[in-house]
């Protein structure tokens, strides 16, 4: 019985190693997760640790907000760099849950249960951010004053732009269509393709 056993040669245990060493390099590049914030948490953060804020406004049912979760927010650079620098909230634009954001308090009547994963009524808050499409990330100071909203699905190489630049008070420099021009073409990407 023992004659019938044939060895593998080291080639073949090499591949699977191989594999793993690569799903594992690549789980590294795109695994950080962003420490993700509710609405209701941000005036409480926001009194021990002053940083701007950004919001992923998004639908259970939008495919670019999938999309931009997975290969935009997980990105290992875009993560560390949204956790060091910002407060994160994430917001369903037709969810349920009941909000307050400056003493004002925002629901959503209209929400149906049989509808989680199909288009639902839009969010009171959602409403009052002004945000018609998704995905939208809203910049806020540490006022919780707007900033502004970016509408549509972003690459990291996009969204590291905006985290750069309203990552602090340095937006404010920005008057004109030729100082953001002249941002961008300065601007130096620590991305790696």
């Amino acid at each position: 019985m023992l004659s019938n056993f044939k060895t593998c040669s080291p080639k073949f245990f090499f591949i699977p190693f191989l594999i793993s060493y690569l799903f594992l390099l690549s789980a590294n590049v795109y695994s950080q997760q962003i420490n993700w914030i509710s609405i209701n948490e941000l005036e409480d953060v926001l009194k021990t640790n002053e940083k701007n804020i950004i919001i992923d406004i998004y639908t259970n049912w939008c495919g670019p907000c999938k999309l931009m979760e997975k290969n935009t927010f997980q990105n290992k650079y875009i993560s560390k760099f949204i956790n060091e620098n910002y407060h994160a909230v994430k917001f369903n634009a037709e969810g349920n849950e009941t909000v307050t954001f400056t003493e004002k308090v925002f629901q959503n009547p209209n929400f149906d249960v049989k509808r989680v994963n199909t288009r639902n009524a839009t969010h009171e808050f959602t409403r009052f951010l002004g945000v018609s499409a998704y995905p939208t990330t809203i910049f806020l100071d540490k006022d919780m004053s707007l900033i502004t909203p970016v509408r549509g699905y972003l690459i990291p190489k996009q969204l590291e732009i905006y985290l750069e630049l309203f990552k602090n008070d340095q937006y404010k420099k920005i008057t004109s269509q030729l100082d953001f021009d002249n941002f961008i073409k300065s601007f130096e990407s620590n991305i790696l393709d």
